[in-house]
């Protein structure tokens, strides 16, 4: 099985570096139902994969200039105080209930990704920052991030575009720092009451980062937005394996059911909104 995880934790990586984020969503479910770690464990693990293959992310963007740091720092400290208390929070929950969570993360994402980044309209890059706003907001996304190990991108993201006033691909580069920063704090809370097999954790870690590498170098090479929507389906079917195994099978197989009726419904309008306007244009000649 680690030989397996290892090549699956590549292929997380790969994702990661075609997606921008995203593929970290994968790793907590890899660990726990792949690799066999407890909950906790894997969730602690997953912080760690997490906040390093950010880091390594964060350096491309931060070498092209995309990264604020003064706004990353703020909200990014904010964000490690949250991300500790709730690794520290977690020794007090069970595994399955901090599972069971992680897959409304899941949820949550495969949803924005599903819908796509909206144009945000930054705030004026002049004004001030609204610091008690993103400190509060830092630390809301922090205690997500340390309790379930979900890196929350799809969540700073935006907030660094509105309360910090930066333009989309800065809030992209900027909120990279930010989860590592997070990502390591909650690691950091987990190591008070969770043991770590480091070996794994470092080939896990080794294998995602080589699989990121590789991803930047493929997104030339694929349609992002196909490839996000796609993602964002699988993301929900895995969120429904963790339902099947923490709450009840029925939950997990309706959870597939109405993913599949949903995904139908969804490429029929697509194909009628791609179909409508040769129909109207048809109609205007005539």
């Amino acid at each position: 099985m680690i030989v397996l995880t290892v090549i699956l934790a590549v292929f997380v990586g790969i994702a990661l570096g075609l997606l921008g984020g995203g593929g970290s969503i994968l790793t907590v479910p890899l660990l726990a139902y792949v690799a066999g770690m407890e909950a906790k464990q894997a969730i602690a693990t997953s912080l760690l994969v997490v906040g390093t293959t950010s880091v390594v992310a964060a350096v491309s963007h931060a070498r092209a200039g995309r990264v604020q740091w003064r706004t990353g720092l703020v909200f990014g400290v904010a964000g490690m105080a949250g991300a500790y208390g709730g690794g520290v929070l977690a020794r007090f929950i069970p595994g399955s209930v901090l599972l069971i969570g992680f897959a409304v993360m899941m949820v949550a994402t495969a949803i924005a990704m599903l819908r796509g980044r909206k144009d945000v309209s930054p705030a004026d890059p002049g004004h001030r920052i609204p610091v008690p706003k993103v400190i509060a907001e830092g630390l809301v996304v922090g205690l997500v991030t340390g309790l379930v190990g979900a890196g929350g991108g799809f969540l700073v993201v935006p907030a660094l575009a509105l309360l910090g006033g930066l333009p989309m691909p800065i809030a992209v580069g900027t909120s990279l720092v930010v989860i590592a920063m997070k990502s390591f704090a909650g690691f950091a809370g987990y190591l008070t009451s969770v043991t770590i097999d480091w070996t794994l954790a470092g080939m896990v870690t080794a294998a995602a980062v080589v699989g990121a590498l590789i991803g930047a170098r493929l997104t030339a090479l694929v349609n992002p937005d196909s490839l996000r929507k796609t993602f964002g389906w699988f993301v929900l079917v895995m969120s429904s394996v963790i339902l099947f195994e923490e709450v009840h099978p029925a939950l997990g197989m309706g959870m597939v059911a109405v993913t599949i009726v949903v995904a139908i419904v969804y490429y029929v309008r697509g194909r009628r909104s791609i179909d409508t306007p040769a129909g109207t244009l048809d109609t205007v000649k005539s």
